[in-house]
């Protein structure tokens, strides 16, 4: 195989979730990758054992030197940094905000790769937030990292039309691969002098913020396709739940049967259940809107579909799904 024009340059990555496996991945064929920094390794399963992130593991598995500093702030880990000689640092969904004397250490800069269009959505959970405000478009940004949160100059910027039934997990492993192709392109761009900084519009910008648990609360006086947004907005994580007879419902998949009408879906409250068969069930929402359930998860039970579940459980018509016990 021919060798990458670039191949000498040497790169320090940061990062730490799947989303950043496929850029270090592409970084390490492409360029020589002389570290690599992620999170500490975080307990998990029953037996709380600590798991390395999914970087890490890649990192090893390349014969890639591994910083899991706690603190990046600190002189032991500018000087460790400083040690390798990189001239170029890359980052993706690291987890941390970096200090501007470690951002200056090699000499073409840190470049972030981000999962929005930016200035849009900058902030922890840009690829969540799309799907749950129903955005038709998004996208990945390289940038310069500055000291701010995702206010860095754009480099460069790729669009991603968004499906009405995609799901945060699979517009995550899109955006993934996405960055993985957009980062070579930007720094060869950056490197022949054919990709220029370009300011952002901070007047522009919006956030998306962490996604907590109860992001998934299922709200039925909602809209339909604001109720269909959370739950494919929060599907395969945390995921959507709602209450029926004081068990917790896991809601997996929805389809949205009837947008909106003057009043509510047969003259019920939102929440109640207007329809059961093998293909779904239907519950009134806000708006006079009707969303179908297709996939559900009792407490007791696997994932599955309401075929399936109904095999085993009754859910007759009038009960009602609520936000609370």
């Amino acid at each position: 195989m021919e060798q990458h024009k670039n191949k000498n340059l040497k790169v320090i990555f940061m990062g730490t979730p799947d989303f950043a496996v496929p850029v270090l991945r592409i970084l390490a064929e492409k360029y020589t990758v002389v570290a690599v920094v992620t999170k500490i390794d975080k307990p998990k399963g029953r037996g709380n054992k600590l798991t390395p992130s999914p970087v890490k593991e890649l990192a090893l598995e390349l014969g890639i030197d591994v910083l899991q500093p706690e603190n990046v702030r600190t002189d032991e880990f500018y000087e460790d940094l400083c040690g390798y000689g990189a001239n170029l640092f890359v980052t993706a969904a690291y987890g941390k905000i970096l200090p501007v004397k470690i951002i200056e250490i090699p000499k073409f800069g840190c470049i972030n790769v981000h999962a929005s269009l930016l200035p849009y959505y900058r902030g922890a959970a840009p690829i969540w937030r799309v799907i749950m405000n129903g955005e038709k478009e998004t996208g990945v940004t390289t940038m310069f990292t500055d000291e701010g949160m995702d206010t860095g100059d754009i480099l460069l910027a790729e669009k991603c039309a968004i499906d009405e039934d995609m799901t945060v997990g699979e517009l995550y492993d899109k955006l993934s691969e996405m960055g993985s192709d957009l980062i070579v392109k930007t720094i060869d761009g950056l490197l022949d002098g054919s990709v220029v900084r370009t300011p952002q519009d901070h007047d522009k910008a919006t956030y998306a913020p962490m996604v907590e648990k109860e992001d998934g609360n299922i709200d039925w006086d909602s809209d339909a396709n604001d109720i269909h947004n959370v739950v494919r907005g929060t599907n395969p994580f945390p995921t959507a739940f709602t209450y029926l007879d004081g068990e917790r419902i896991k809601v997996w998949k929805t389809c949205v049967i009837k947008k909106s009408g003057k009043e509510s879906a047969d003259n019920v409250c939102p929440g109640t259940v207007i329809g059961v068969s093998k293909d779904g069930i239907d519950v009134s929402t806000g708006s006079g809107g009707i969303v179908r359930i297709l996939e559900l998860q009792g407490n007791s039970s696997k994932r599955m579909s309401v075929r399936d579940y109904l095999n085993g459980h009754k859910i007759d018509c009038g009960k009602i799904f609520k936000n609370t016990i």
